[in-house]
Parts: structure tokens; sequence; C-alpha cells
């Protein structure tokens, strides 16, 4: 694919992490996740900001999605500039540098029967 797909700007109004889960890790630690896509040939480098019901958004996060490559990025996994809470409603915003696509899943293991979500996020082309 010659041309990048998506836009530069996505948001994620829902997020939450549980604080446990059952079954073998890390195959089974409830986790979010967004599933970043670039299709373009430059690297994507993206800032991610989490934004909470009671208090101030937290951020940037940085990661970067090299070119014609996608990154499965565990909110889990996330400790710069601090790690995001467990059991917390949160939201993120992603702003890139060049188009990609983002996608959420969450895998809720706190049951033994396990319970998967996932959804595409806002895009805006701002």
């Amino acid at each position: 694919m010659n041309k990048p797909i998506g836009n530069t700007f996505w948001a994620i109004a829902e997020g939450y992490i549980p604080a446990y889960g059952n079954g073998p890790e890390p195959q089974f630690t409830s986790h979010e996740t967004a599933c970043l896509l670039n299709t373009g040939e430059q690297d994507a480098h993206v800032e991610i900001t989490i934004y909470f019901k009671d208090k101030e958004p937290v951020g940037p996060y940085r990661v970067t999605v090299s070119a014609r490559r996608t990154l499965h990025l565990r909110f889990n996994d996330l400790t710069d500039p601090e790690p995001i809470p467990r059991d917390t409603d949160y939201a993120s915003v992603f702003i890139s540098d060049v188009p990609i696509v983002v996608q959420h899943t969450r895998l809720d293991s706190r049951q033994s029967e396990n319970a998967l979500l996932s959804t595409i996020a806002y895009s805006s082309s701002n």
C-alpha cells in the first residue's frame, strides 16, 4: 500500500484497567490495549494523553510505530511520565505526526470466563 490510511488525531473515550485477572501471565493479565496501524512509508511518532474524571490529564506518553508496521500497546505498560492507575475510569487521546489507525481492546479476566471487548477509536483530521 503506497498511501497511508487513517488520521492524525484519535480518541478512546472509554478506558479502565481491572486491578487483577485470572490465568497465566502475561497472556491472561487484565489489560487495555491500543492497536496502532501505520501503513505509510514514514515512522509514526505518537503522543498519548490520558484524561481522568477527577484530576488533571497525564502525558504525553510517547511511542513510535515503524513504517508499514503495527504496535499493540498495553496501557498497563505505560509508565513514563507515570503508570496508569488500575480500577480507574480514564480516556485517551492520540496525536500522530502521520496518519495511523487506532483500535481499542480490553481483556477482563477477573472471572475465569474471560471477556474481550474491541472497538474502533474516534478519529478526527483536525
